[in-house]
């Protein structure tokens, strides 16, 4: 597909933090990750797709409730500015818990409707008044579930969107089993219209090899992943975010870190991520920009 210039191009806060430039010559969409002639987000590591790591969290660190109880942290211009982020991606992903416990619809429908408005004042270029009228040809991005067990619902809101013909096709990525309850889940599900894709597992962890899920990816056709949480797949990732044996520079298995905080206190009780990470496993960051979102900030660190 050609790009089109008729498409909003992403909020200037995001061209930046990307370190994008609009040329009218070839403009950047806030779909291009779905143009294949528009520029689009590269990795360090060519063998692997472009990784932004993104969530909100409490001043506290918190990111969910006790027990993994769903918080409403980000408020609408945060939200609003992560669903134009989405859709400058060909992927979200997210863990099992996360599709347990909130039901994600994991959309860009608050970019594509067109209700950033002028309270976002970080943002340049006012996106139109009036829905956009998105051509048939450009597709939203791929749900990506990480469900080592299969242990997705038929019900869940990704699937039922896909069957009603409102979301793409959600790709459940699991690790293989001989057992027979394993493989009636997976015929259950896919009857239900998921995609199920089988993934090494890091035997040191017993869950998905982080690399392995990313190199996967991009033999697949993906070239660029927004990664949504929750706490141990965060975690995981930043666990693989500083390249092995290397003090700095490529080949770990992010490239952006984006957080969303939220001027609010969760306590003891609620989720945290990483505090058991070791420093010598933690990436080096590179603070890019933080900008003002109504009542959030949001902080884009670069992984060096």
């Amino acid at each position: 597909m050609e790009p089109n210039s008729t498409l909003p191009t992403a909020p200037q806060f995001l061209l930046d933090s990307y370190q994008l430039t609009a040329d009218p010559s070839a403009p950047i969409s806030v779909f291009q990750g779905h143009d294949l002639a528009a520029p689009t987000l590269l990795a360090s590591d060519a063998s692997r797709p472009f990784v932004t790591l993104t969530f909100a969290q409490s001043l506290d660190a918190r990111i969910a409730g006790a027990h993994g109880a769903q918080l409403a942290l980000s408020g609408r211009e945060s939200m609003v500015m992560t669903h134009w982020m989405r859709t400058m991606h060909d992927a979200i992903l997210v863990g099992i818990g996360t599709a347990l416990n909130d039901d994600p619809q994991l959309n860009s429908t608050c970019a594509v409707s067109g209700l950033m408005d002028a309270r976002l004042t970080v943002c340049s270029a006012a996106p139109p008044a009036a829905p956009v009228a998105v051509p048939a040809s450009v597709q939203p991005p791929r749900p990506v579930i990480l469900d080592t067990q299969l242990r997705l619902v038929p019900s869940c809101k990704l699937l039922v969107n896909y069957r009603g013909g409102r979301g793409r096709r959600p790709w459940v990525v699991c690790a293989r089993s001989d057992e027979q309850a394993w493989r009636e889940r997976k015929a259950v599900l896919e009857s239900a219209g998921a995609r199920i894709v089988e993934a090494r597992v890091d035997e040191r962890t017993g869950q998905i090899s982080i690399p392995g899920l990313l190199e996967m990816l991009r033999t697949l056709g993906i070239r660029s992943v927004m990664v949504e949480g929750g706490a141990r797949v965060i975690r995981s990732f930043l666990a693989e975010a500083r390249a092995p044996g290397e003090e700095s520079g490529s080949g770990g298995a992010v490239d952006m870190v984006i957080v969303t905080v939220a001027p609010t206190l969760v306590g003891k009780d609620g989720v945290s991520y990483g505090s058991d990470l070791l420093a010598e496993q933690l990436p080096a960051l590179q603070h890019i920009k933080t900008g003002l979102f109504g009542r959030d900030a949001v902080m884009v660190l670069k992984v060096l």
